[in-house]
């Protein structure tokens, strides 16, 4: 059996921000993947655990459970989180390291031998991929990485194109893996396919533009949305572009949302609308604890960590940072807002954050169960300070 662990920094800083010391790195989506399963799929691995120093007791629907490094022992697979593979496998037999833009980023451990740290690796193998920086470069990957990964599923089983509904470009492009489709959906592919996972919901009036992938479960309701990545169990409705839900996400009404990330179990009030591009036309800077940080972007809108809501018209500034577990009820809001921030000034109380998460997380038919709740009282401990 080969295992792969998933290796996060030492120390997440603000370059990760709303997710540093919320959620592994390996459990982001790097396009429509998550970054755990591009190296599952690389490495052909049996089973995965995330070593993560920044998150401890950390659980979610779903998630890959959490290793000590000092446990690792081969036949094995250890990947830094903020490389992203391209493409699958196999590893060639005899390599002892794999590399991005000749890089280090992952190491291969034989029969017994025990993870000892990361070290220079003599030619390793060298594979497609990017490096990630922070948070803002999610958006990136899903502008690099959607259209292949959208491209992969071509060739699966497919319904095909809903009766009723109009497609502009090749009907080919059109992946419906089980779902609901209303009459009057259209389907624009001339940039890329669009992949509706199973039991997905579409409904009338809905225009789809690829490169997008909906996962499982996921309900678009109305309005226009192109070129993003929407996670499992979401609920979608107006003007989104390229933006990523991470899963299990609450876009129920109006309000446009743009080179967004959007992390699990937010809720968007009604009428929430980001801005994803300065007056100037000019590069973004995140204002975060520690000082400004250059995202290299012109294009980028909010950044929005698990559990964090929104009121009603709510406005969000060009890269705006909103913390988990906080409560927006200002507009515009602050371009910064810290974990766990709620009315008044106030911050949300352990009690008062699990009593909220008993509610909501049980209508995507998610127990709270002991693991969850230790996690959400660990990540409470952690940001709310």
């Amino acid at each position: 059996m080969r295992r792969l662990y998933l290796l996060e920094p030492a120390r997440v800083g603000d370059d990760w921000a709303p997710f540093a010391g919320v959620r592994p790195i390996a459990e982001l989506r790097a396009g429509a993947f998550r970054i755990w399963e591009r190296w599952e799929r690389l490495v052909e691995a049996d089973a995965v655990a995330i070593v993560s120093p920044s998150t401890p007791h950390f659980a979610d629907v779903d998630s890959r459970p959490l290793a000590d490094a000092g446990s690792i022992v081969g036949p094995a697979v250890v990947a830094r989180s903020t490389a992203v593979p391209v493409g699958g496998g196999p590893i060639p037999r005899g390599v002892r390291g794999i590399a991005i833009d000749g890089i280090t980023v992952a190491w291969v451990l034989g029969e017994g031998e025990r993870w000892a740290g990361p070290a220079e690796v003599v030619d390793p193998q060298e594979i497609r991929g990017l490096r990630l920086g922070g948070t803002p470069d999610l958006v990136t990957a899903a502008e690099r990485l959607l259209e292949d990964d959208c491209e992969s599923f071509r060739g699966t089983e497919s319904t095909g194109v809903p009766s009723g509904c109009v497609v502009i470009g090749d009907a080919a492009g059109v992946i419906v893996r089980t779902g609901s489709v209303e009459p009057q959906v259209i389907f624009d592919v001339r940039k890329g396919p669009i992949v509706l996972e199973a039991d997905s919901v579409v409904r009338a009036g809905t225009r789809l533009e690829g490169p997008l992938y909906v996962g499982p479960h996921s309900w678009l309701l109305g309005g226009s949305i192109r070129a993003s990545v929407i996670g499992p169990y979401c609920r979608v409705h107006g003007e989104v572009a390229n933006t990523v839900f991470l899963g299990y996400a609450n876009k129920g009404h109006d309000g446009f949302v743009g080179h967004s990330v959007l992390g699990h179990w937010v809720n968007l009030g009604a009428g929430t609308i980001t801005s994803n591009l300065k007056n100037t036309y000019g590069p973004i800077r995140l204002d975060l604890p520690n000082g400004r940080l250059e995202t290299g972007r012109n294009l980028l809108g909010s950044l929005i960590g698990d559990h964090a809501k929104t009121a009603i018209g709510t406005l969000l500034s060009t890269g705006t940072v909103i913390g988990a577990g906080a409560n927006v009820v200002s507009a515009p809001a602050s371009r910064y807002i810290r974990p766990f921030l709620w009315d008044a000034g106030e911050l949300l109380t352990p009690d008062g954050f699990l009593t909220i998460a008993r509610r909501v997380m049980p209508r995507r038919g998610v127990d709270v169960t002991p693991e969850i709740e230790t996690s959400l009282m660990a990540l409470h401990g952690r940001l709310a300070r």
